[in-house]
């Protein structure tokens, strides 16, 4: 492939992925950035739940887009493209699993007969709702990355990235309805994690702060003055 100087990225935006891949195909090379920019949160997500960490899932999507690239002409068109582009990213960030030796092979997180529910660990707004939903944000985020390997890529790809059922089986080698008992399995386990969470925080719900309550203390004062003065004018 060749690459095209000309970046016609906006009159492009309305095209399939397929049309695109076509287009770049054909020499439009440049237009490959149209496709990363359309899949980059999905790849990141696909990532991250394996290989739980930031820097390294942006290092997966840079070498699954690099492979796609490269073998481009491989796309047959026979799933979605971008289920063939997820694919590849969870092929890498399971490639990378075994480079780290926390994996021989990617099997074990999909197909263990271990039952992986033993190995989860329960642990415009106003600035108050942004800091709140940032705070519910970080419980979920966290009851997420606790979930087991097997069962945090099938939430991440069909509950978070919204993909179909039988898009993450293709990704993930699954059955779909393997893919239909983790979700409900993980589903179930972050509703206990979530739940744990919340009521370790009960007591500091509601909180009153002191702004609060110097202000309630001042016009009690206040009611109770005018009272008083009125009283002693009767």
């Amino acid at each position: 492939m060749t690459r095209n100087a000309v970046l016609p990225i906006t009159e492009c935006e309305t095209l399939t992925d397929e049309q695109i891949v076509a287009r770049i195909l054909a020499g439009e090379t440049a237009l490959f950035e149209l496709i990363m920019r359309r899949h980059n949160q999905r790849l990141y997500r696909a990532a991250r739940a394996i290989v739980r960490d930031e820097s390294e899932a942006e290092d997966v999507m840079q070498d699954a887009y690099v492979r796609a690239y490269i073998h481009l002409k491989q796309f047959a068109g026979k799933a979605k493209f971008s289920t063939w582009l997820t694919r590849i990213a969870v092929h890498e960030a399971l490639a990378r699993l075994r480079d780290r030796s926390r994996y021989d092979a990617p099997s074990p997180m999909f197909e263990s007969s271990e039952d992986p529910m033993e190995r989860f660990t329960s642990t415009e707004s106003t600035p108050e709702e942004h800091l709140q939903t940032r705070e519910l944000g970080d419980v979920l985020e966290h009851a997420i990355e606790s979930l087991p390997a097997g069962f945090r890529a099938v939430f991440m790809l069909r509950a978070v990235e919204e993909m179909s059922t039988s898009e993450v089986a293709e990704c993930l080698e699954l059955s779909e309805e393997n893919v239909k008992v983790r979700l409900h399995r993980a589903r179930a386990l972050l509703k206990e994690h979530v739940a744990q969470k919340l009521e370790g925080s009960a007591p500091q719900a509601f909180p009153f702060e002191a702004v609060r309550c110097d202000r309630v203390v001042a016009n009690v004062f206040k009611k109770i003055s005018a009272l008083t003065h009125s009283s002693a004018q009767a």
